[in-house]
């Protein structure tokens, strides 16, 4: 799996919890993740009352930290990139806590509020398919609130606002209050959030958004409750206000037994509900939708960023993603890279010809499909095409929803002989929009390996056309004879007919010389 490479690590010891992430930086231009931990420390703990880190918060927090690079470094790592937030910026005892960390091996940087934003807008944005222009992303720690408008590659606004889940449950709730909160307690939580928050309300006041992304633990809990009672995977405001009435009617044993609760965050749920719904409210937000990512896929991405540019740089999040899993199963780059443009090839000549009625959408899906057609060679030739669509469904993909990827996988395993059956489960589990669209994009894959089945690239380019006697001339430039090529395209006559309607007939010509180009 491109094992060869350097191990890096990445930690965030946040306000609520302290999180790891350790990857391999492959030689060959992809990154595979090792090892993913979480632990709550609470190091903001009384904190903001005070003005200090307390002890017991401190001593918490250095056990978990300390544990968290013995076992980076049990991997390999030949370092450990760790941040702290709110918490530690804010208190007048930041340094002890940075020195006793430092006597326990680790090299902590404090970043300002502005720098966590844009760190947490790598993370979120460099995992998301973001077709729209005004975005707004919102991260709910537990010391403050991180507020960034962007789109796919840039951000224009960056905020911080002194007010987290941790950081508001402690201003208006005593450790030994467990019972269910007044609708006047809660009021005056959103007004005090829509104080704290009064600038970033009024400078972004009037902007029209056109999604709204939420990360961070609280929103990902959040809208996970509110699935459970509503059914849908997006939070709206309507729905949270609901949710919110639910949360504040029980006390806290009966929180934490709410289906879909994280028990360690029921006693700073509501806090985090009066940040989110007051933001919704007052700058008219779309629903949002919760993101697992956030600091430390940040980190990483910044690391990259720096360090191996040509990883990150000039690519799509699709792209990215898809491009390291297929280096990472160490697949024929050259033979991928020709099957993607001989489909895409033949994507755009039907398309042109009217015998299909898709448009870029599913060509995107195409082109990636066709890069990854080959990856269950990574575990044996035998049934590749079956490993191949087990690998695509299951690698957590970033960038395509679940349809996509199962349309992708269905597509990938029918890329061999024979096209998809009614009843085959991977076919008929599929919409009919989706049965579709995969019957048309795996016979394009089929055709395309055919015309590359010795893998020396000996079709440079693809000529379709309409003959009178309502069939299709597929006009072939060559290297050489390809014999075995236009043999393997005999077998797929039938399907071609089925699907598009028309049959087809193959002229080759070897024209010395000419190099086939890939299609974006």
């Amino acid at each position: 799996m491109g094992r060869d490479g350097t191990v890096s690590a990445f930690m965030d010891l946040g306000t609520n919890s302290i999180r790891l992430l350790v990857v391999r930086i492959n030689d060959n231009g992809s990154y595979t993740v090792l090892r993913k931990e979480k632990a709550f420390a609470r190091l903001g703990e009384g904190a903001f009352q005070e003005g200090r880190l307390q002890e017991e918060a401190m001593d918490r927090a250095l056990v978990i930290a300390c544990r968290f690079r013995d076992l980076a470094l049990s991997y390999g790592a030949d370092e450990v990139s760790a941040v702290a937030t709110s918490a530690t910026r804010d208190a007048e005892n930041r340094s002890e806590f940075l020195a006793r960390l430092a006597e326990g091996g680790l090299d902590v940087r404090v970043v300002s509020g502005k720098e966590e934003a844009r760190l947490i807008y790598l993370g979120v944005a460099g995992g998301a398919l973001i077709e729209e222009k005004e975005v707004f992303f919102v991260d709910i720690g537990g010391g403050s609130t991180e507020i960034i408008v962007g789109d796919q590659e840039s951000y224009d606004y960056l905020d911080s606002l002194k007010v987290g889940a941790i950081r508001l449950s402690n201003l208006f709730f005593r450790p030994e209050e467990e019972g269910p909160v007044p609708e006047g307690r809660y009021a005056l939580m959103t007004q005090y959030v829509r104080n704290a928050g009064l600038r970033t309300i009024q400078r972004l006041e009037g902007r029209r958004f056109n999604r709204t992304i939420g990360s961070s633990g609280t929103l990902v809990n959040l809208t996970e409750i509110a699935s459970r009672l509503t059914g849908s995977p997006h939070l709206s405001l309507a729905d949270l206000k609901v949710l919110r009435a639910r949360l504040c009617s029980l006390d806290l044993r009966e929180r934490r037994l709410l289906p879909g609760m994280n028990p360690e965050r029921a006693d700073i749920i509501i806090a985090g509900a009066a940040i989110v719904e007051t933001l919704m409210e007052a700058l008219s937000l779309p629903p949002l939708e919760a993101s697992p990512r956030g600091l430390q896929d940040g980190l990483l991405l910044d690391h990259l960023h720096r360090t191996r540019p040509e990883m990150v740089r000039g690519l799509s999040v699709r792209e990215r993603s898809v491009l390291q899993l297929c280096r990472a199963c160490s697949f024929d780059e050259p033979h991928a890279r020709h099957v993607q443009f001989l489909a895409l090839s033949l994507f755009d000549g039907t398309r042109d010809l009217g015998l299909h009625p898709f448009g870029e959408a599913e060509r995107d899906l195409l082109g990636h499909v066709a890069l990854m057609h080959d990856l269950g060679l990574f575990l044996s030739f035998s049934n590749h095409h079956a490993h191949t669509a087990y690998i695509i469904e299951n690698a957590e993909l970033l960038g395509f929803d679940e349809r996509e990827l199962a349309s992708m996988a269905t597509a990938a395993f029918f890329h061999r002989k024979k096209g998809p059956g009614r009843k085959h489960p991977l076919f008929a589990r599929l919409d009919k929009a989706a049965r579709r669209t995969v019957r048309v994009l795996s016979l394009f894959l089929r055709l395309a390996e055919s015309l590359d089945r010795s893998h020396s690239k000996a079709v440079t380019s693809i000529e379709l056309r309409k003959e009178r006697g309502k069939s299709l001339l597929l006009r072939l430039r060559t290297r050489r004879e390809c014999d075995l090529e236009i043999l393997q395209l005999d077998g797929h006559r039938d399907d071609f007919a089925d699907v598009l309607g028309l049959p087809f007939r193959v002229e080759a010509e070897i024209a010395e010389g000419v190099e086939g180009s890939e299609v974006a």
